[in-house]
């Protein structure tokens, strides 16, 4: 009896590590994804647009909360700490400092919103679409704020209707293409990927 609790235990050690592993694995991976679309943009202005977001909904909506956000936090410390992971091959603490920071650091509101309804609802395709949605809210709100305080920090006031204009507005369309190959993915990738 006790040797084949001994097994059973050991099959139950050996099934943690690699799960363990595998969690590693993944969130690494999803954190280079998003450094990689952080790469693909097209400047347009004081925020230029690129697939970060992108990035960010697929490791949060693939991975879910936890796994998701950590893999964010990675990405995120990774580029404050120097390495060029952000947006134009950029890093340092002053990028999140500068005009842009407010949305790398939403980045981690969406993630936790995008993963917790995936976690909770199962990922279902509507439910993925709105919390995305939601999601991309929040990172506008926090980026939109932020690039607003350090343009009036630089001395260069700007009222709401410009940082809407110049933050928010020329980046609907494109993010309405972002949430719709996002949620196609998650649903496709999350039948394969077995978090």
């Amino acid at each position: 009896m006790a040797k084949t609790e001994m097994i059973s235990n050991e099959r139950e050690k050996s099934k943690k590590r690699n799960k363990l592993l595998s969690d590693m694995i993944y969130i690494a991976l999803f954190a280079a994804v998003i450094a990689i679309c952080a790469q693909i943009r097209l400047p347009l202005g004081p925020v230029s647009f690129t697939l970060q977001t992108l990035g960010v909904f697929l490791a949060s909506g693939i991975l879910g909360a936890k796994r998701g956000t950590i893999s964010v936090l990675i990405y995120i410390l990774l580029g404050a700490v120097g390495v060029p992971v952000f947006n134009g091959f950029s890093g340092g603490f002053g990028v999140l400092l500068g005009v842009t920071g407010g949305y790398i650091i939403g980045f981690i509101f969406t993630a936790i919103i995008v993963g917790l309804a995936g976690d909770i609802f199962k990922k279902k395709i509507w439910i993925m679409t709105v919390a995305i949605i939601i999601g991309d809210i929040i990172c506008y709100i926090f980026g939109t704020v932020w690039f607003m305080l350090v343009m009036n920090n630089q001395g260069n006031p700007t009222t709401i209707a410009a940082a809407l204009s110049s933050c928010v507005i020329p980046f609907l369309i494109p993010d309405a293409a972002k949430i719709a190959v996002s949620v196609i993915l998650i649903n496709r990738l999350g039948k394969i990927i077995k978090i």
